[in-house]
């Protein structure tokens, strides 16, 4: 009775091997039904084992039980018990017996060859008729397969499936694109010079800086915009700084809470690019030191030198 746990597990795995040998050609589709139905299965295979351990239980205890009848009938000199008429064969044994069409081990002297190899004889069995069901279900399958992935719009070649992936690919660079624009580095910014920035940087200076430094960057509250001259430094790392952690003692606030790091960058390079230089009628007197960059340095070095 013990021996038929082995026979159940290994149906149980040639038929998990079947379920999946059958999709192996798309992977795509492997993975899919893996995914989806491997947890299930995982449970049915727990459920059949506890079902197959409790009526192995069960049969113990009843075998113990005749096993300690029998005895106290001796002992009492009556006779055996009556033997109980044979058990009909289940539906599992009939499915595994037909499954494996397997010759009884009493029975091998009757398909065994005539072949002797060192004393290994060889015997005539018939192919299992699982492997035969296997070998239908993937011809059957490879005819679904064709029809369904060379004859109908619903099944994508491995070329459609690569530009799906590329173009999916791609979709996912712009959105990373997008958000690293808000990943600015503070101390290594470049002075945005596209138009689209600049017009945006411009509406934020309009709607944000304008009422200090009015719209011509000439100096209200605010220091001149216009001129070479900061207080705080004049490279876009400066510019963004202060407008990112702002001059609290003077009256600025800091715009970190309100604008984006790109939208700073974006007003940043709106001023060095746009008003810098424009040099307003109405512009307030300089303030800070002249700003020189340090490439117009090195370029005046060998300037003077040549």
């Amino acid at each position: 009775m013990m021996n038929k746990a082995p026979k159940y597990l290994s149906t149980l795995g040639i038929l998990l091997l079947a379920a999946t040998e059958s999709v192996a050609q798309d992977m795509d589709s492997v993975h899919t039904v893996m995914a989806r139905f491997l947890p299930y299965i995982f449970i049915a295979i727990v459920i059949l084992i506890l079902a197959y351990a409790a009526k192995t239980l069960y049969e113990l205890t009843m075998l113990f039980i005749k096993v300690k009848e029998d005895e106290v009938r001796q002992k009492l000199g009556l006779p055996p018990a009556p033997v109980s008429k044979p058990k009909r064969v289940n539906w599992w044994d009939r499915f595994y017996k037909r499954a494996t069409d397997a010759v009884p081990v009493e029975k091998e002297e009757q398909i065994m060859l005539d072949h002797n190899y060192d004393g290994i004889r060889e015997l005539d069995n018939n192919l299992p008729p699982w492997w035969l069901w296997l070998f239908y279900i993937t011809i059957a399958f490879s005819g679904v397969y064709f029809v369904y992935y060379h004859m109908t719009p619903y099944g994508k070649s491995s070329t459609e499936k690569y530009e799906m992936a590329m173009a999916k690919a791609a979709a996912e660079i712009e959105e990373f694109r997008a958000l690293r624009a808000d990943l600015v580095d503070e101390d290594n910014l470049e002075v945005l010079t596209d138009d689209q920035s600049l017009e945006i940087g411009k509406s934020i200076y309009i709607n944000n800086c304008a009422v200090c430094h009015l719209n011509s960057g000439a100096g209200s509250v605010g220091p001149n915009l216009t001129d070479n001259y900061w207080i705080h430094g004049g490279s876009i790392s400066d510019v963004y700084k202060t407008v990112k952690y702002g001059v609290p003692e003077k009256g600025m606030i800091s715009w970190q809470t309100q604008l984006r790091p790109i939208e700073m960058h974006q007003v940043s390079s709106y001023i060095l690019e746009s008003l810098v230089g424009t040099n307003p009628p109405d512009a307030k007197e300089p303030q800070g030191e002249e700003y020189v960059p340090e490439d117009a340095d090195s370029q005046g070095t060998d300037a003077a030198g040549g």
